[in-house]
């Protein structure tokens, strides 16, 4: 993507310096402006979208759940492919066509049969392709309590994924530095052909995100 002048943010009255370094991100980060020009509800449907473009995974008629999925910019991306999505977000999504939302917090104990049941109605077998994940709980600041938070959400997303994926279906999670912790990357590995660690070029190089994407679901 082409860099353009960067545009300059003053710092109003009553708005926080950190409100005025977040807004001029925002408004210098070509993925954003990239974004807005393509109809894509965030940045992050470049993530995903350079992720296929690396590892081709996404193909018309496939079934995925999105996990974690507002505003939607995965999901976009996976219907543009011809993709059918279940989606699940504890924040509100408008709506997309091909796409099933469910408003409710995927840890919620009756999320997962819920999903199941959409998942029967539009799968012959009731089993999908591919489970994507851009999970992340919210940060406490604490890096050794926010890294046990997130591998909680990526443990519960991949024991999900096992339970409804096809054979050789996929399984992509957000995680944070250091990757997926020892005994789950074993775990992955002992249940899908290939695991790797990926950070996207639309990933800010400052996060310490990545992906671990684990292809093959050997069943």
């Amino acid at each position: 993507m082409r860099n353009k002048p960067k545009t300059r943010v003053k710092t109003a009255k009553g708005r926080k310096n950190s409100s005025t370094r977040w807004l001029k991100r925002q408004l210098n980060d070509p993925y954003v402006v990239e974004a807005g020009k393509r109809g894509y509800r965030g940045r992050s449907a470049f993530k995903l979208l350079e992720m296929d473009k690396k590892l081709g995974f996404l193909t018309p008629g496939m079934i995925v759940i999105d996990l974690g999925a507002a505003p939607g910019g995965w999901c976009q991306i996976a219907t543009e492919k011809g993709c059918n999505v279940i989606a699940i977000d504890l924040l509100p999504m408008d709506e997309l066509a091909n796409v099933k939302a469910f408003q409710m917090d995927f840890m919620d104990d009756k999320a997962p049969d819920i999903l199941k049941a959409e998942l029967a109605n539009i799968s012959s077998d009731g089993l999908a392709d591919i489970v994507l994940s851009d999970m992340a709980p919210n940060t406490t600041g604490h890096k050794k309590t926010d890294h046990l938070r997130i591998m909680a959400v990526v443990e519960a997303a991949y024991y999900f994924a096992c339970d409804i994926l096809k054979p050789d279906g996929i399984f992509i999670a957000k995680v944070f530095q250091g990757g997926a912790q020892d005994i789950l990357l074993s775990e992955m590995k002992k249940n899908f052909k290939s695991v790797k660690h990926i950070k996207p070029p639309a990933s800010r190089k400052e996060s310490a995100e990545q992906y671990v994407v684990a292809t093959g679901f050997k069943g």
